[in-house]
């Protein structure tokens, strides 16, 4: 019988199975604890528990393995992780520090099956989802090693969030719990591709995560160029849902935008963007698109980048521009892959 991925488990599950093994339901507390808050990867790092107890736990339950196989260092201060998975398979995430405090990116899948052609994280394809508990230790690990609090985390690594839906909710639910790290909605943030369904369930449940959008182009015929998801969803359905979960929630959804020299950058793609998203909640976050060595896209000049910027912000849409953190060690927005050695 296989072992259950004990980190899997919500507080009130914990404490049905703690009833099952007839333990008083306090315990499933003190274990939830030690596992999210003080971050404990041994059942026998918890002291507070009998040694019966713990022996009886390991009969039944396993605590997920992830293993820091390596790690980068930018010359900006940004660190990459390169996890190792019990199964062997390889992951990538990115701790960055910022003024305000500590940012996780991290991974939602081992690969992605959406197929961006700017994204290095999709060129291998999509070998499996992450479990929530996956997820979970990508952090843990990471706050682990920096010996550092993470403040926020952004699921902007490999895998498209919405196509791991379920795991991605636990893992909402089990990184927001009081008694584990306790990281509030609102410093998470989850960028989706633009998968419309998933897009209005997250709005119904009217949590506080902040939504970021990767648009990328202005237009069907240009996003299909570059985005397959386009041939989907069309711009007029994603932005209509953008809209949706902005009403349901009160929250402000980010537009992501890698501009593109001479593919996205055009004074058309202003107008085209100001049409689409005025009146909107909205934000652009420009991002100079990163260099993926199997790609041969060329990010806009730092000029260009500007007046992009200027125009759309002069047109009444709010705009920024986001710092380039990790390329040098292909850490940077769409760097991120499934594999090692590069």
């Amino acid at each position: 019988m296989e072992k259950i991925d004990i980190t899997m488990l919500s507080l009130e599950e914990l404490e049905e199975a703690l009833i099952d093994m007839k333990e008083p339901k306090f315990r499933a507390k003190q274990i939830f604890i030690w596992l999210h808050q003080k971050l404990a990867d041994d059942f026998d790092k918890m002291t507070n528990i009998s040694k019966e107890l713990r022996e009886r736990l390991k009969e039944k339950f396993k605590i997920r393995k992830i293993e820091i196989l390596d790690k980068l260092i930018s010359e900006d201060g940004t660190t990459k992780y390169i996890f190792k998975l019990e199964d062997g398979l390889i992951i990538e995430s990115v701790l960055m520090k910022y003024s305000y405090g500590n940012a996780v990116c991290i991974s939602s899948q081992v690969g992605c099956r959406m197929g961006c052609k700017f994204c290095a994280s999709t060129l291998d394809g999509l070998e499996r989802n992450l479990f929530a508990s996956e997820m979970l230790m990508q952090i843990y690990k990471i706050q682990e090693d920096s010996k550092e609090r993470v403040r926020s985390i952004v699921l902007m690594g490999s895998g498209e969030p919405f196509d791991n839906f379920d795991n991605f909710l636990k893992f909402i639910e089990l990184i927001n719990h009081k008694d584990g790290l306790n990281i509030g909605q609102r410093h998470i943030t989850v960028s989706t591709c633009g998968i419309v369904p998933k897009i209005y369930e997250l709005a119904d449940k009217q949590m506080q995560i902040n939504l970021a959008l990767s648009l990328h182009a202005p237009t069907d015929e240009k996003r299909k160029s570059i985005m397959p998801i386009a041939n989907k969803y069309s711009l007029k359905e994603i932005v209509q849902a953008c809209k949706y979960f902005a009403q349901k929630t009160k929250r402000r959804v980010t537009y992501e935008y890698a501009l593109i020299s001479s593919v996205n950058d055009t004074k058309e793609d202003i107008e085209n963007i100001t049409k689409l998203l005025k009146h909107s909640l909205a934000h652009i976050n420009l991002i100079p698109v990163n260099d993926v060595k199997e790609r041969n896209y060329i990010k806009s000049s730092k000029e260009h980048i500007r007046e992009f910027s200027n125009a759309l912000s002069n047109n009444g849409i709010e705009t920024t521009v986001r710092r380039e953190l990790g390329s040098d060690i292909n850490a940077a927005c769409g760097q991120l892959r499934r594999r090692y050695k590069y």
